[in-house]
């Protein structure tokens, strides 16, 4: 446990005041309650101390704090993503959400402010949302691919979620099919921290074309396939292509391709090895790219217009392209298999 985290914990044989001035070094109207092993047995607000002094106590009172403190709290695995941390504080209505080992001792604690209303970044983000999930069918005949659910919230939800918690507010979405589905649930973004705005295809424009309905931008944007479940570093991505002076940047992932045979490595006609079912460490597109505004200009107008076709354009013009190979949690759940195991099913 670092300082910071341990100033917030007091014991819970101290008076009111101890727990007043604790509540105000702390500055976010509450402090943790540890026993001996540094195990959170209780929360403390300001509130609280209140009741308790308006029930007579006094403030010097030993052990004042057991008497006062809550001990039904709700808190979160370090495991648990802040988009899920997000949805339980809005559920909840609470501002502060303690993260606890396997022990009990406070190891965490994500703040509502921090998770949605950090400093702004200037870069926007663009969130392809505008395919129609052929390969999802019948899960699609009504509900748009990216608004399908894993772990109960819509993947696009989580997507966005997860770009607010990185700074960035200013989000576009491209809808085609199914797109008043997902404008209906977003609104203007107002209720997820940020600001949403659509780019409307009137015909499908594929994963690069709806780029040419962005106003021009004066900053990097991050783009993102609307079909990802991904606890991506959006911060490095971003870093990554600004320090390397990128036209365009392309996020990566490791894979890992099991062949199920023997593989033969052959010198013209001559054989020269046998590799039994080897593993192939291979780098694959994430879906996740960061472009500058000069590779968004390149975008054409009015055609359907893969973004890979983009990253070819710059390379063959000479450009340098980045690749950033992404850590963290990475899913593409554009089938079944995926989406299946995207929800922990078999």
């Amino acid at each position: 446990m670092n300082r910071s985290l341990s100033e917030l914990t007091i014991p819970p044989s101290s008076t009111l005041l101890e727990a007043l001035r604790a509540i105000d070094r702390a500055a976010i109207e509450l402090v943790f309650v540890g026993d001996e092993r540094g195990v959170i047995i209780g929360t403390l607000s300001d509130g609280d101390v209140r009741r308790q002094i308006l029930k007579g106590t006094p403030l010097d009172e030993p052990r004042a704090v057991e008497s006062a403190m809550c001990r039904k709290f709700i808190w979160l695995r370090s495991d648990v993503s802040r988009a899920e941390a997000l949805d339980v504080m809005r559920a909840r209505s609470i501002s502060q959400l303690p993260v606890l080992d396997e022990v009990g001792r406070l190891i965490g604690l994500h703040l509502l402010h921090d998770l949605i209303g950090g400093a702004e970044r200037p870069n926007c983000a663009v969130i392809m949302a505008g395919g129609q999930g052929i390969r999802l069918r019948p899960l699609t005949e009504n509900v748009p691919k990216p608004m399908l659910k894993v772990a109960g919230r819509p993947i696009l939800e989580r997507l966005v979620l997860h770009l607010v918690g990185y700074g960035i507010k200013h989000i576009y979405l491209s809808v085609n099919y199914l797109g008043h589905v997902i404008e209906d649930h977003f609104g203007d973004g107002t209720a997820f921290g940020c600001r949403i705005e659509y780019l409307r295809e009137q015909q499908p424009l594929g994963t690069g074309g709806p780029l040419s309905l962005l106003p021009q931008p004066s900053h990097a944007v991050v783009v993102l396939n609307g079909d990802l479940v991904t606890q991506a570093n959006i911060d490095r991505a971003i870093a990554f292509h600004e320090q390397g002076g990128f036209l365009a940047t392309a996020c990566l992932r490791p894979y890992q391709l099991e062949v199920p045979f023997g593989v033969a490595d052959v010198s013209g006609d001559v054989l020269v090895g046998v590799r039994e079912k080897p593993t192939e460490q291979l780098l694959i597109n994430a879906g996740i790219y960061v472009l500058s505004p000069a590779a968004i200009a390149l975008v054409p107008r009015d055609r359907s217009y893969p973004i890979t076709e983009l990253l070819d354009t710059c390379l063959q013009a000479g450009n340098r392209v980045g690749a950033h190979v992404l850590d963290g949690e990475w899913l593409d759940v554009g089938r079944h298999e995926e989406l299946n195991r995207a929800r922990g099913l078999p």
